[in-house]
C-alpha cells in the first residue's frame, strides 16, 4: 500500500470534512471500496465526496437499486453490494461495467464480492454508527488506474 491513513470524526461535519479532503485527491478511473457497518456513513461519505468533487446530484443509498450513476466531471458510479448474493448476480446485474468507467467508482460492502472489485480500489474502513463518533482508515494501493504513482 502507498499510503494508509487513520483518523477520527467527532462530529458529522468532521465526518464530511474528511470525506470532502479523500475526494480531492481521487482521480478518474479510480476505485474506493467502502465498508463499515449498517449505519457507519458509507453512504453519507459518498454524498460528502460528491459535493467536493463538484457533482450536484443528490446522492442516496442505492441499496436496492444496486447502482446509481451520477453525471458531473468527473462522472461517479454509486454501488452498493449488501444484498448481492454471489458473482452470477452481480454479473447478471451488470454491474462490472461501473469499473469500466472514466469516473470515480464508489462501492459499498465492497467485500460482500472481492473478486467483483479491482485489486487496485482504494480502501474506506469506517467504524462507528449512530449518532457516535466515527474512525475513517483509508489504504491506498501502490497503484490504481486513476494514477500512475
Amino acid at each position: 500500500m502507498r499510503k494508509h491513513t487513520v483518523n477520527e470524526a467527532a462530529t458529522l461535519g468532521q465526518f464530511e470534512a474528511l470525506a470532502a479532503a479523500f475526494a480531492h485527491e481521487l482521480r478518474p478511473g479510480d476505485v474506493v471500496a467502502l465498508e463499515g457497518p449498517l449505519g457507519s456513513g458509507k453512504t453519507a461519505f459518498v454524498a460528502a465526496a460528491a459535493r467536493a468533487l463538484g457533482n450536484p446530484a443528490e446522492v442516496a443509498s442505492p441499496t436496492f437499486t444496486f447502482w446509481h450513476r451520477y453525471g458531473g466531471s468527473p462522472p461517479l458510479e454509486h454501488l452498493d453490494l449488501y444484498r448481492v448474493e454471489d458473482p452470477a448476480e452481480a454479473v447478471e446485474l451488470g454491474l462490472e461495467e461501473a469499473f469500466g468507467s472514466a469516473g470515480i467508482v464508489f462501492v459499498e460492502w465492497a467485500g460482500r464480492l472481492p473478486g467483483l472489485v479491482p485489486a487496485t480500489a482504494i480502501a474506506v474502513r469506517i467504524s462507528g454508527a449512530g449518532d457516535g463518533p466515527r474512525r475513517l482508515e483509508i489504504a491506498w494501493p501502490d497503484q490504481s488506474p486513476g494514477r500512475t504513482g
